[in-house]
């Protein structure tokens, strides 16, 4: 019963939470996030009265397979961007930009934080910073994902971005991967080839074999049905079934065999959007058979954001640093190759923009260095930085990725044929009453 009553507060309140945000016209994941921070431990939770809020973290966490599912079905929705007569056009141009601002952002991120180093080395260590710039590689495929599905953004900045987002966290795993154990490396002072190099490739390319298989799979079973129903039961049924199957986790000898759920249902979505005709079909009404999912998924991220990181001063100014530079590393990161490859202007102008947020990924980078013994409590300064970035990544995130859509073109205002048509059915409903 819980577990029931959570869920659907965190829907009501996430729903109810748009409409009194609606006169500031901001996007409805920010109105998701900030109702899960109001209903979180540190608002109405606290208050500890069963049925109003979540009042602990551990009630959060409770919830986590749904958010499971939803970065599943998010990252499945991503991968049909991966089409192939759509990566004819853009393909090149998002793999050259996907790698250069993912690298440049760590880049400025680790030259700042070191210049933090060498003036407050007693609160930030090399090992520490080599963690957080790797950290800054990932972008929330999630968040970016919501505003276009919400303003309906179409144009050639969209059809880019989404294939980045999916690059870049491909991109962040070996980058955090190496970093990490070089940061390791640093701690015990002991070299290991397998956990630096090794073990990020093995992740990476098992999740694509996993993802292409599952994507055949589902393409034949497909064919075994008629009813659009049935096909769209065995779609979902189908993500959900990949999404329990990247969650394994074991070790052949020294070498650690584990998945990237997000790149495992990537893979799934591409590999069925390219060789299922009806992909096109089913996929959209995939998505709006999980508008709901989302919903709740952004409830509980917000959440899972912890206010108490606002009381240490110290985390605050790293924090600031880390944000500050890791958006002009991929602002800047993301100009100069978007110019190199001779993209528009309005793409080189504002793409760099729609990579801000920063959410899921990062989280489960901190955490893996905070449950890591050569850390210690070092990965728990990791882990604050990172969340306190996150609560400002994501409530200010989509917003500026909307105005950077907008500013581009590629979201439309809405008609004057459509306000109208809306206005007369309002006019009816109060007729009827």
């Amino acid at each position: 019963m819980s577990t029931l009553l959570s869920v659907s507060i965190a829907l009501l309140a996430g729903l109810l939470m748009t409409r009194l945000f609606k006169p500031f016209k901001l996007p409805d994941v920010t109105a998701y996030l900030i109702a899960g921070v109001l209903i979180g431990p540190y608002c109405v939770g606290a208050l500890g009265v069963d049925g109003f809020g979540f009042s602990s973290m551990h009630a959060v966490e409770a919830l986590g397979l749904v958010a499971e599912v939803a970065l599943g079905f998010i990252a499945f929705s991503i991968g049909s961007e991966f089409r192939l007569e759509e990566l004819k056009k853009t393909g090149k141009q998002a793999f050259v930009i996907g790698i250069v601002q993912a690298l440049v952002a760590t880049l400025f991120v680790d030259l700042a934080l070191l210049g933090v180093h060498y003036m407050m080395p007693d609160k930030l260590t090399v090992p520490q910073l080599l963690v957080l710039g790797a950290i800054a590689t990932a972008t929330a495929p999630a968040a970016t994902l919501m505003v276009v599905r919400q303003y309906k953004a179409d144009g050639p900045l969209t059809k880019l971005l989404l294939p980045i987002v999916a690059l870049d966290d491909a991109v962040g795993l070996i980058v955090f991967a190496v970093s990490f154990g070089i940061a390791k490396t640093i701690l015990s002072g002991q070299v290991d080839l397998i956990s630096i190099i090794l073990n990020p490739l093995v992740e990476i390319v098992c999740s694509l074999i996993l993802g292409a298989i599952m994507g055949w799979i589902l393409t034949q079973l497909e064919k075994m049905f008629h009813s659009n129903t049935n096909r769209l039961n065995m779609t979902i049924a189908f993500v959900f079934l990949t999404v329990a199957l990247s969650m394994l986790d074991f070790h052949i000898g020294p070498v650690h065999i584990a998945f990237s759920s997000l790149l495992v249902c990537m893979m799934l979505g591409t590999i069925f959007c390219n060789i299922c005709p009806l992909s096109e079909d089913l996929m959209g009404r995939s998505d709006k058979w999980t508008s709901p999912l989302l919903a709740i998924f952004f409830v509980i991220s917000g959440a899972e954001l912890e206010l108490s990181v606002f009381a240490d001063i110290a985390i605050v100014g790293i924090g600031v640093v880390y944000i500050i530079f890791r958006c002009l590393g991929k602002y800047f990161g993301t100009l100069v190759s978007a110019k190199a490859t001779k993209c528009a202007p309005q793409i080189c102008k504002y793409l760099g923009i729609t990579l801000f947020p920063q959410a899921g990924v990062a989280l489960g980078m901190c955490a893996i260095v905070a449950s890591s013994t050569d850390f210690g409590d070092q990965g728990t300064i990791i882990r604050n930085i990172t969340l306190f970035a996150v609560l400002i990544y994501e409530l200010f995130g989509p917003l500026m990725t909307r105005q950077a859509l907008m500013s581009a073109g590629e979201i439309k205002p809405m008609s004057q044929e459509v306000k109208d048509r809306r206005k007369n059915k309002l006019e009816e409903v109060k007729k009827n009453k």
